[in-house]
């Protein structure tokens, strides 16, 4: 029985730190177990442009714990008014490796999104010829649609017909949640890879909605039903190099998640690691974590592996802080709702 795993340092592709008192709170946190993230542009106001993303790369640095080794991947988030031209300089310059497309009104501070799709398209295809990823959040947001069926619909309605349109732009479908989503990414080539989340691969709506709402449990996308959940994790645990992690961490004030109109995300990054490894024990696929944690990520968007390694040893459930304090407010850590064996240890 494997007790200890040394694996390359794990990279997270989707995390937001926010900005100012609440990413100064939060990203010690992150910094302790991932040597590299996509950080997510969904500020107040968004990051648009180059000059935009390198200033908030400092910001980051800047609030950097003393000798953390941790590297932000900046991301710009793509608008109807977006400059093919300011884009493509920022990815030339090496600073920006993605951009993300929110439909607008679909999640956090997504209100500058895109409704008109057409409207994009002369950045999309300048992203296909510079190799940059568009990164996206899979839903449709019109009312009529089901809060339950927004990523299937999107797969059918949007993705698939941008995909078609702009051949050779690599996407990444972030934070899947479905069975359709898996097996769409699994019939993909070799130009789409898909992360997931650890919240919606240990946990199903009945887990936010039976017996009382919980929620620290709600997010977007919304937790799908158990079957839902059982593809993700075949999906992430069988080896196939289009899935890897993305935590999605997503930092709130506990007042605004417990609240009339709650906000929507979880914060995992304290928790993220220990938990996949528990969930890949559980699947009996421990030999696939590495690719799951440390490799896939950085083959889909041309990185090196990292050199520096991790260590996670398995004994006593981890006592898990339940929340943590910010100067912007306390913030809750998510409850896996079960013991979790695997500490990592160094």
């Amino acid at each position: 029985m494997t007790t200890r795993l040394t694996i390359p340092r794990p990279d997270d592709w989707h995390l937001h730190l926010r900005d100012g008192a609440m990413m100064e709170g939060v990203l010690p946190w992150s910094a302790r177990h991932f040597a590299r993230a996509i950080i997510m542009p969904n500020l107040v106001p968004p990051v648009v442009r180059g000059d935009q993303a390198a200033a908030y790369r400092e910001r980051i640095l800047a609030a950097l714990p003393a000798g953390a080794d941790f590297t932000p991947l900046m991301t710009l988030y793509l608008t109807e008014t977006t400059d093919p031209d300011d884009v493509a300089a920022a990815h030339a310059s090496g600073l920006v490796k993605a951009v993300k497309l929110y439909p607008a009104g679909a999640t956090t501070n997504s209100a500058s999104g895109v409704t008109n799709f057409d409207s994009v398209r002369p950045v999309l295809e300048r992203m296909a010829e510079i190799g940059l990823p568009l990164c996206v959040h899979g839903e449709v947001t019109r009312g009529e649609i089901d809060i339950f069926d927004r990523e299937a619909v999107f797969i059918d309605e949007v993705l698939d017909p941008i995909r078609r349109a702009t051949p050779g732009l690599r996407v990444v479908m972030e934070h899947i949640t479905t069975s359709d989503a898996a097996a769409y990414a699994q019939d993909a080539g070799d130009d789409l890879g898909a992360t997931i989340t650890v919240q919606h691969l240990m946990l199903d709506r009945n887990d936010m909605l039976v017996g009382g709402i919980r929620p620290h449990y709600y997010c977007l996308p919304i937790l799908k039903r158990r079957t839902h959940r059982e593809a993700l994790v075949k999906a992430a645990t069988g080896g196939d190099q289009r899935f890897f992690l993305g935590t999605d961490s997503a930092p709130h004030a506990t007042d605004t998640k417990e609240n009339a109109c709650g906000c929507a995300g979880c914060f995992t990054a304290p928790v993220a690691l220990s938990c996949i490894a528990q969930l890949f024990e559980d699947a009996g696929a421990l030999d696939k974590l590495e690719g799951f944690v440390s490799r896939n990520g950085p083959q889909f968007y041309g990185l090196p592996i990292n050199a520096a390694t991790i260590t996670l040893e398995k004994g006593a459930p981890v006592d898990f802080p339940a929340q943590i304090d910010t100067d912007a407010g306390p913030v809750t850590v998510f409850d896996p709702g079960q013991p979790i064996h695997w500490h990592v240890t160094s």
